[in-house]
């Protein structure tokens, strides 16, 4: 028993097999690309006449009779083909368009059926079938156009050959994705003799704008080099300053040891000068103890004198300005009445002058008032400024003789002295009795004499001082008038 129940199993597993085995057989599944036509029976497809003897399936699966019924496979994929064609346009210019042509086979039964008697053995011909076809109609239509226009309106090329093959390619079962034009050749040259103009424009257009181009170019390098310049100036003067700065550190580094010995140079100098005033104050108390008592009466007495001449001189003045003052009052009032009485003159002559006539009356009466002040005013400060001048002179007179005195007696005591002591000039021999005392004497004798030649000098620079000139008979002597008779009188050593 369990030997039956394994023959039946494997009987039945055999048979299950055998199944799926025959059924594998019969089954034929399409793929998307693809369509299957399957022949040998009578069949009805929807879309094809009645009796074709022939089935499509596309996109699933179909049993079919293996032995009864023949199964084909067209496929759907897309297909291209170049176009090399030669033309001739309508002006009898031969071209050469390049271009290419992208189809398939229609997704409908009724394109499929179309292919399928036509391409299903030569499927690989469909391309030269294809090609042939637009080329014959594309040189049709280039034959009706113009160089012009196939250049220029590709799209109309393009569309009239896609409507002249499109019957043929719907007979045929396929149709057409793509049609581009890519180039038309132009084996005579007249496309680019077409162009030539334009180029030449162009080139034209391309040689102003690269000509404005450099010119800018050229102004911006010029500017470029001008500030190139101007910084490279601004560097030469920084370091032109800074170059002065140093050679004037080095000079004064160079000069430290002159400058050195210079600066020991003053202090001697100094020292000798301070030396050179403590005996000029020695010499100036002696000088202030001998002779400057008997001019300060002398001088005392002149300086008097010039003070009353300037009061009295001051007081002149300040009458003449105060009578100016007045007569120029008296002229503005003379002038002001005037000029009312006039104002009113004019007024009687009418009343439709009145008011102009008053206001010139009145302007003028203004303008001669203000110029009598001015006078007034200008002649008063003329007479106050001559004042000062006269007192400021008779001041500085006063006080520079007395300075001016001082200090040209101080400076020329020496010659004062010989002028003194010239009076020793005719004694050949002198006995001096008493020893150091009469030589003393002798010297106050001598020195009493100078003083007598000391009020001379002032007498004749006073002289000078009022008269602005030297006097007749005298000659100056740094600044010291000395009779002519003084001279030099060598004395015996006795």
């Amino acid at each position: 028993m369990p030997m039956v129940i394994g023959v039946v199993a494997g009987v039945a597993v055999v048979a299950v097999l055998a199944l799926i085995g025959v059924f594998k057989m019969m089954w034929r599944v399409a793929e998307p690309n693809e369509a299957l036509i399957i022949s040998g029976s009578k069949h009805k497809t929807e879309g094809l006449e009645e009796g074709m003897g022939f089935r499509i399936v596309t996109g699933r699966g179909t049993l079919v009779l293996p032995g009864v019924q023949a199964v084909r496979k067209l496929s759907l994929d897309l297909n291209e083909t170049e176009l090399h064609v030669d033309c001739v346009t309508h002006q009898g210019i031969p071209l050469k368009v390049r271009g290419v042509v992208i189809f398939k086979v229609g997704d409908d039964f009724v394109s499929i059926a179309n292919a399928g008697r036509r391409f299903l053995d030569q499927q690989k011909l469909m391309s030269e079938r294809v090609h042939n076809v637009f080329a014959g109609h594309l040189r049709s239509i280039v034959g009706g156009l113009t160089v012009e226009e196939m250049i220029r309106d590709r799209e109309k090329l393009t569309g009239q050959t896609r409507a002249a093959c499109g019957t043929e390619m719907e007979k045929l079962g396929l149709i057409v994705d793509s049609l581009q034009i890519h180039e038309i050749e132009d084996p005579t040259g007249y496309i680019q003799n077409l162009a030539m103009p334009h180029a030449a424009a162009v080139q034209r257009d391309a040689r102003i704008a690269q000509a404005e181009a450099n010119r800018l170019a050229t102004e911006a390098e010029q500017k470029s080099f001008a500030r190139m310049a101007e910084a490279t100036r601004d560097s030469e003067i920084l370091q032109a300053g800074y170059q002065a700065e140093r050679d004037k550190a080095g000079a004064k580094a160079r000069q430290a040891g002159p400058l050195a010995d210079a600066a020991a140079r003053q202090e001697v100098v100094v020292q000798e000068t301070r030396i050179a005033e403590l005996e000029a104050n020695r010499r100036e108390q002696q000088l202030q103890a001998d002779v400057r008592k008997p001019a300060d009466a002398q001088a005392y007495e002149k300086r008097t004198l010039a003070e009353a001449e300037r009061d009295a001189r001051i007081s002149a003045a300040q009458a003449k300005a105060k009578e100016t003052e007045l007569a120029a009052a008296a002229e503005a009032t003379r002038v002001k009445t005037a000029a009312g009485a006039e104002a009113e003159a004019t007024k009687a002559r009418g009343t439709a002058m009145a008011a102009s006539t008053r206001a010139t009356g009145e302007a003028e009466a203004a303008a001669a008032q203000a110029r009598g002040l001015a006078q007034a005013e200008a002649t008063k400060a003329k007479g106050l400024a001559e004042a000062e001048a006269i007192k400021a002179r008779a001041a500085a007179l006063a006080e520079n003789q007395e300075a001016v005195v001082a200090q040209q007696l101080a400076e020329n005591w020496p010659e004062i002295v010989r002028a003194g002591a010239s009076a020793f000039g005719s004694v050949d021999n002198m006995v001096v009795l008493n020893g150091a005392d009469g030589m003393a004497d002798m010297l106050a004798k001598a020195l009493t004499m100078g003083g007598t030649g000391l009020g001379l000098a002032r007498q004749l620079l006073a002289s000078m001082n009022q008269n602005g000139q030297e006097p007749a008979g005298t000659s100056s002597l740094n600044g010291i008038a000395t009779p002519p008779s003084a001279q030099k009188v060598p004395m015996d050593d006795k």
